[in-house]
């Protein structure tokens, strides 16, 4: 048997067809050099044309859709031998495969599978690798010999999705006449799309004998695969391997840009379509609104050029698919922009409107890069400018890793430009090399007068998140602190302090020290925690007497008291410079989580009666001290949680730690 005949029934067996040849590089003589064979019979759908086709849908995934397919690799290339057995198992128990067989056949689709990723980056040595792995020929022969499929080739399977009765046509005849409405529901609802899955299969698999008969179709019937098989085996994929799902949308996504339906069902050309059913604007949700089209670059400057009405109708289309929900966010994908500087106008009709109709948020993403806007806090036109500036604006500065891009963040409102806000709006940062990062020390980066300030930032993913009441020029680095007198805490607290200060929520104390056992001030562990949890607000006042407004801590308890974090010693006094007790550290890590966690698990009080001083713990603050100790983000020393200590650097450290890494 050929290679690429074993190839083809491989890909059966995987029966992940559809994505691994997604990816494939076809064309008659580029596929022929890959796999290492000369000659190929002539098909009923060409290997340029299939080319062609996939390299228009490629074109059409957005920086963000990109990141999907790479996840869903990541995600392939860690999957264990067990819970792959258990997804293929309608397919696996079809087929006489020993231990050894399975465990390869588990290595074959982790490699099948990268090519959907590495196609887009231009990566085919995958292929040279599948087709060298000797357990893979033997493997392969085997499946071959079970299929009884001597006839079958690369063309084959290259008609069974794109000849006229093959997969693409049978889904393109169901999808006829269906509007735009239709056709974003079907990608969005998982039932609509494995009934649209489940009737094409059945359509082209009874193609197997007779005129038009499908070679793969019959392959198929002579392993004993069914449709029902093939559709189980796809659910399975989408339920258990949580990066598939989006990793197809957003491949549909890009078929459909690349390949408008029309109301008369027209096939698919060298670009779009027209007619009455044409999708504009395909989006997962209705919470996105693609506005690629709409973005017109002169120079290094492309600026959005919005239709309120359309913007209007993407807000009542949010509405219409989440009655009743509050703080809804649109998102207006521009797609991958290619120029230096992006500006984004939101007309006052648009932050009008939006107010009105309940809309939270409008969210602008573009090349990975997403700022989202709370709308509530504007009463005129939003003008949002990015500028990606040169690496060197920071390398200049550190020897730091940059993690990111630079960017300079600018807003306008009504014409004025606004550096501050009084609601943060939030910015999501693609990260870079993240593979070869340590991500725990990774931390948004503000340079102001060529200084560098650490922000913190959530991990999400290949991407950080930071909320921003102030807006600058922004970068992530992987900010690696190292204190020289930390050796008697490291065991319990180095690691730590080291991401603690990557941060930038708990600083040394000069000369490369930390001072690990000094004590904590009220002062301290409200900016620590203020820091930790991105919870900063200028415009967050208070009333204490003794916290000056030219303090360096004095915004940061304003913060920790509007959100009824702190409290004072009196109502006058807030007592900045006193040292925190561990029933209060406990208590202000306790308010801070559950202000901006309101779902947040409540305390267990059976949790305190593990301590044998809880009668110690103040009433007030024993709520506090008990949800802290119910998820472990306090503990206490031989049966004693020691309530009126205070706590030292090392202990602060350990504690924000945990805070940040709650769930």
């Amino acid at each position: 048997m050929t290679l690429k005949k074993k190839l083809a029934v491989s890909t059966l067996a995987a029966s992940m067809a559809a994505a691994s040849l997604a990816g494939f590089p076809f064309s008659s003589e580029g596929l022929a050099k890959q796999l290492g064979f000369v000659g190929t019979a002539a098909a009923a759908t060409s290997h340029t044309d299939v080319k062609t086709k996939i390299n228009n849908i490629y074109a059409q995934l957005t920086a963000t859709e990109v990141t999907y397919l790479k996840n869903y690799k990541n995600e392939v290339a860690q999957l264990d031998q067990a819970k792959f057995e258990s997804i293929f198992a309608p397919v696996l128990g079809k087929i006489q495969l020993s231990t050894e067989d399975k465990a390869t056949s588990l290595k074959l689709f982790q490699s099948v599978s990268s090519v959907v990723y590495d196609v887009y980056s231009n990566k085919t040595d995958v292929l040279k690798d599948i087709r060298s792995n000797a357990d893979n020929v033997a493997l392969l022969n085997k499946i071959a010999a079970q299929a009884k499929v001597e006839g079958l080739s690369t063309d084959d399977i290259l008609d069974f999705f794109f000849a006229t009765n093959g997969v693409e046509a049978e889904l393109r005849a169901l999808l006829n006449g269906k509007s735009s409405a239709d056709l974003i529901n079907i990608i969005s609802n998982p039932e609509s799309q494995k009934t649209l899955v489940r009737d094409a299969v059945y359509k082209v698999l009874d193609h197997r004998i007779g005129t038009g008969a499908l070679t793969v179709s019959g392959a198929v019937y002579n392993l004993g695969i069914t449709a029902d098989d093939l559709v189980k085996t796809f659910n399975y994929v989408n339920t258990e391997i949580k990066s598939a799902k989006p990793a197809a949308q957003a491949l549909a996504l890009a078929y459909l840009r690349a390949y408008p339906f029309t109301n008369n069902g027209g096939n698919p050309g060298s670009g779009g379509g027209t007619g009455g059913g044409v999708i504009t604007n395909p989006t997962t949700t209705p919470g996105v609104y693609d506005v690629s089209g709409l973005v017109s670059v002169v120079g290094d400057k492309a600026t959005l050029k919005l239709v309120d009405a359309d913007v209007l109708k993407a807000f009542d289309a949010l509405l219409a698919a989440n009655p009743g929900k509050t703080g809804l966010t649109l998102t207006l994908n521009l797609g991958t922009v290619n120029a230096k500087t992006v500006e984004v106008p939101l007309s006052k009709a648009i932050i009008e409107a939006a107010k009105a109709k309940g809309i939270a948020n409008i969210a602008v993403t573009f090349n990975g890069l997403t700022v989202t806007i709370p709308v509530a806090q504007f009463s005129d036109a939003v003008t949002l400018t990015v500028t990606t500036e040169a690496d060197s604006t920071v390398t200049s500065l550190t020897s730091l890793k940059l993690a990111s891009q630079v960017y300079t963040f600018d807003l306008t409102v009504g014409g004025v430009k606004t550096s501050t806000f009084k609601q943060p709006l939030t910015i999501k940062l693609p990260l870079k090399d993240a593979a070869v990062l340590d991500k725990e020390l990774l931390s948004v980066t503000k340079i102001v007068y060529g200084a560098l300030q650490f922000q913190g930032g959530v991990l999400d993913g290949d991407f950080i998140v930071e909320p921003r009441d102030t807006f600058s020029s922004y970068a992530v680095l992987e900010n690696k602190v190292n204190f020289s007198d930390i050796a008697s805490v490291q065991a319990w607290a180095g690691r730590q302090i080291q991401v603690v200060a990557a941060k930038g929520a708990i600083e040394g104390v000069g000369a490369g020290k930390f001072a690990p056992k000094s004590n904590v001030t009220r002062a301290e562990f409200a900016k620590m925690l203020i820091r930790a949890l991105n919870l900063e607000n200028n415009s967050a006042t208070e009333n204490f007497s003794d916290v000056s407004s030219t303090a360096w801590y004095a915004p940061y308890v304003a913060v920790a008291a509007e959100k009824g974090i702190i409290t004072g010693r009196s109502a006058s006094q807030f007592d900045p410079n006193a040292t925190i007790t561990r029933a209060e550290m406990a208590t202000m890590i306790s308010r801070a989580l559950k202000s901006i966690n309101p779902a947040a698990t409540a305390a267990d009080a059976s949790a305190l009666s593990k301590f044998s001083d809880a009668a110690k713990i103040a009433a007030s603050l024993k709520d506090g001290v008990a949800f802290a100790a119910s998820h472990n983000l306090v503990i206490g020393n031989a049966g004693k949680f020691n309530p009126n200590n205070t706590a030292t650097r090392a202990e602060a450290a350990v504690i924000i730690y945990r805070t940040i890494n709650f769930k």
